[in-house]
């Protein structure tokens, strides 16, 4: 299972640093770097830079090889007998890259995460204060501060608080987070929500009622596995065709997107601060009427009508000498929404197919905090929702703060007008956007340019400025229009992005494709790094944020690259799984945090 630390001072024998025993013996634990406002007996490494310090050195040959041993280590996720390992480094304040290490605030450069020593994931999803991931077997498990609740004041009595399983036995594919909620879609299709605290999920004395579901319950035909927690499962509204099913979710701050294999796309209102920009594309819709009395019978429902902030006072942010003050603003959600309690996962149980989107073929879906975004089926984006920075990509002569309809994102203004633009994939993080765009000229050579959106206020848009709105799509220096020759085809192609991964605390982390090509012994795919570094989360080991795409570089000097293998893969209760799996490593960008974790293919 997870790699236990028994007590404090076992934890920090794993640092660089030399026990007086000897140099050899403790160096070839794996090492984790940290900062800490906690006084440790034992020697503590501090780092500033990329120049490692080592207390109580040895100097012999055999010692050093053994340092650099490890630091290749540290890097790679790969330890020197095969076995797989998480990366981790950041911020880790809410005990969510760390929890074997509680008390450590920052981990300053990528370090070995021990926790999850042998293990690769389904899927892993990070928010501020709790985390959850799937493991091989589709169960979900969650961790963090705030999924236990807070730790002890007193770093003396804190204690390692490891992955817990909570939602088990429904095939779990794909994770999406909110503040209190957790979204769970299945490899059949089915949504689940839970809440985030552990306090909160606790099972109800009265079965609850959805509308996609029977009183009865059907768990016992299909032999389900009886739940522990209290979960719900969110049906659409609308009839769905043969055979089609969820595909993908995206959730913002307070909304949710679904996604069909039919390419409908449908919302879901989180609470009731869902639609304060217009991102879930409607306004009326049903929630189940707050339960009376204990019954089976299903509950009434409760039409409700969610208002965005601009329709209700459009001129909520001039000047009071240019309009007369309003004493008293309209509320902007119904008057029957009162007694109803958000908080709870029963507030809405639907998903509701976006109107304006009907007939409409989307392939992708995307959220940011309040802002919404579809890719076509011809490579053609649209957005809506919140627009102050600019983060709907719509132009800067678009000064909207809300955009309530999907309206199209031209990606083609900085391009001349003979050559195509097809979007090819959306990444969304907080108020910043990335859209990777390909360019077909007339001489049919291709170009991919990865362009960004809103606010850059960290250096988030990686053209080496640092700007709190961007309304028009801007070109990131460094990963644009880079090209490698192909063998087969002998001629240049296009180095494609492998993976984005956005921050809503404004910090980027991009794979390129760059191991297509590398041929046989190819080191894997690169790293790029920018935006907002402040808890050392782009793992340069310094706070220095950056505006441009950085290839990040390990302890030695070489790059970090991610990269795929077979190897023996435990699921989170620690069997083996498989044998001989098939897996990569992936890189989330979570809340002043990083990791890249091991992700069967």
């Amino acid at each position: 299972m997870f790699r236990r630390a028994a007590t404090k001072s076992h934890h920090f024998r794993r640092l660089y640093s030399q026990a007086s025993q000897g140099t050899t013996r403790q160096i070839r634990h794996r090492p984790l770097v940290i900062a800490s406002t906690t006084a440790v007996a034992g020697s503590v490494l501090w780092y500033t830079t990329n120049n490692i310090v080592y207390n109580d050195e040895g100097n012999t040959p055999a010692a050093k090889a053994e340092i650099t041993k490890a630091r290749q280590e540290l890097s790679t996720g790969i330890s020197d007998d095969g076995t797989i390992t998480a990366v981790v480094w950041g911020s880790n304040k809410s005990n969510i890259i760390a929890p074997q290490a509680p008390g450590t605030e920052r981990v300053q450069v990528p370090s070995a995460g021990d926790w999850l020593e042998g293990v690769a994931l389904r899927d892993m999803a990070l928010h501020e204060t709790h985390a959850a991931c799937v493991d091989a077997r589709g169960n979900v498990y969650q961790w963090g501060d705030g999924f236990f609740g807070s730790q002890p004041t007193s770093a003396a009595v804190q204690e390692f608080r490891e992955p817990k399983l909570t939602l088990r036995g429904k095939d779990i594919i794909h994770l999406q987070l909110t503040e209190s909620r957790v979204f769970a879609l299945s490899a059949s299709g089915k949504v689940y929500v839970f809440a985030a605290k552990e306090s909160n999920q606790k099972l109800p004395e009265v079965k609850r009622i959805t509308s996609g579901s029977p009183w009865w319950g059907t768990g016992w035909i299909w032999g389900e596995e009886p739940q522990t927690i209290d979960y719900m499962e969110i049906s659409p509204k609308a009839r769905f065709g043969w055979g089609e099913k969820f595909v993908s979710i995206a959730a913002g701050k307070d909304h949710l997107l679904a996604l069909t294999s039919s390419g409908r796309t449908f919302s879901h209102p989180v609470d009731k601060k869902a639609n304060s920009h217009g991102q879930l594309g409607y306004r009326k819709f049903d929630i189940p009427a707050p339960r009376i009395a204990s019954s089976i019978e299903a509950p009434a429902r409760l039409e409700v009508e969610l208002t965005p902030k601009a329709i209700v006072d459009p001129f909520a942010k001039a000047s009071p000498f240019t309009r007369e003050v309003i004493p008293t603003a309209p509320a902007t959600t119904s008057d029957n929404l009162d007694l109803v309690d958000d908080r709870q996962i029963g507030f809405s149980d639907s998903f509701f197919e976006i109107p304006a989107l009907k007939g409409v073929k989307v392939t992708q879906i995307a959220a940011g905090n309040r802002s919404s975004y579809v890719n076509t089926e011809g490579g053609r984006v649209l957005g809506w929702g919140a627009n102050e920075s600019g983060q709907l990509g719509l132009g800067g002569n678009v000064t909207l703060s809300t955009i309530t309809v999907p309206t199209e994102i031209v990606l083609s203004r900085n391009v001349p007008a003979s050559m195509r633009t097809k979007c090819l994939t959306i990444a969304t993080g907080g108020d910043l956007a990335c859209f990777v765009a390909e360019r077909t000229g007339h001489e049919a050579l291709t170009f991919v340019d990865v362009l960004t959106c809103g606010n850059g206020q960290w250096g988030g848009l990686g053209n080496n400025l640092f700007s709190t709105a961007q309304g028009n799509p801007t070109r990131a220096r460094n990963i644009s229009g880079l090209r490698e020759y192909d063998d087969q085809k002998q001629a240049l192609v296009p180095i494609m992005p492998h993976d984005i991964s956005v921050s809503p605390t404004g910090h980027v982390l991009l794979t390129l494709e760059t191991q297509t090509q590398s041929g046989i012994g190819g080191a894997g795919r690169d790293l790029m790094v920018w935006g907002s570094n402040y808890d050392y989360q782009l793992g340069t080991g310094k706070r220095t944020s950056l505006a441009v795409p950085t290839t990040l570089d390990k302890p030695d000097g070489t790059r970090f690259m991610l990269t795929t293998k077979k190897a023996p893969v435990k699921d989170l209760a620690g069997k083996v799984w498989k044998k001989n799996a098939d897996i990569e490593q992936r890189a989330v960008a979570g809340y002043g945090n990083s990791i890249v974790y091991w992700r069967i293919r």
